[in-house]
């Protein structure tokens, strides 16, 4: 229900365009980590998954969401994992994630584990990514795919006032929102060099969405000159 509502709702608030690697697929019991950069990106990217691909994956989130009247109801009803961080309740999350891997589902997590508290509505590289990722995956076994998201920002960002204000005039200014889908990845049993690889791999797929949007960030370099992101190892077969 939550990916049919994204993908009805998003294309009202602007124009969504989706890519995909040649090699992208989505095998059964499979996590897709996304760059986190505004409110508005889970729904851009759920919309666009079942666009693409058919896929309606669990959501990780904030605990927050599921005291919102209505969402938290729907959010419960369709089995999607809260995130309580900084408690010791926030482990329980990635048990839960391992649960619906198990069944065949697809997990859609944020291992950067924040918005940006930026205000400006531009595009950056993800921020460093937290450590859960790579322990989910390597307890699983689950495919890793990498996804990239930009434009949601052009819908909200910043403090509350300027938020409200994207969203109520998006509809009109309708900017462009782009999502990338990378190839699947395995991970190495390293923790610290899964979450490296995973990183790389997603500021790729972010640097082609951002750049479909012709965003500066995604085209040059700090120094002005083009920047070539790493290439991730793929799994084949």
């Amino acid at each position: 229900m939550l990916s049919r509502i994204a993908a009805r709702v998003v294309p009202f608030f602007g124009r969504l365009t989706v890519t995909a690697d040649p090699e992208a697929r989505l095998a059964p019991g499979s996590i897709l980590v996304v760059n986190h950069t505004s409110l508005a990106d889970p729904a851009l990217v759920l919309a666009a998954l079942r666009r693409r691909l058919a896929v309606e994956p669990v959501l990780m989130a904030t605990s927050g969401l599921w005291r919102v009247p209505v969402l938290g109801r729907v959010l419960t009803r369709e089995g999607h994992v809260p995130v309580h961080r900084g408690t010791d309740r926030a482990a329980a999350a990635l048990d839960r994630a391992a649960v619906a891997l198990a069944s065949g589902r697809h997990v859609m997590l944020y291992a950067e584990g924040r918005i940006p508290p930026r205000r400006d509505s531009a595009e950056n590289p993800p921020e460093a990514f937290r450590t859960g990722l790579a322990r989910l995956a390597l307890t699983t076994g689950a495919q890793v795919v990498p996804i990239g998201q930009a434009g949601a920002r052009r819908i909200t960002s910043g403090g509350r006032a300027k938020q409200l204000a994207g969203v109520l005039t998006a509809p009109v200014r309708r900017p462009g929102l782009h999502v990338h889908i990378g190839a699947p990845l395995t991970l190495p049993a390293n923790v610290a060099e899964a979450t490296a690889l995973a990183h790389g791999a997603v500021t790729e797929a972010w640097r082609t969405a951002a750049g479909a949007l012709g965003e500066p960030a995604a085209l040059e370099g700090v120094c002005g000159r083009p920047v070539e992101a790493p290439r991730a190892r793929r799994r084949r077969g």
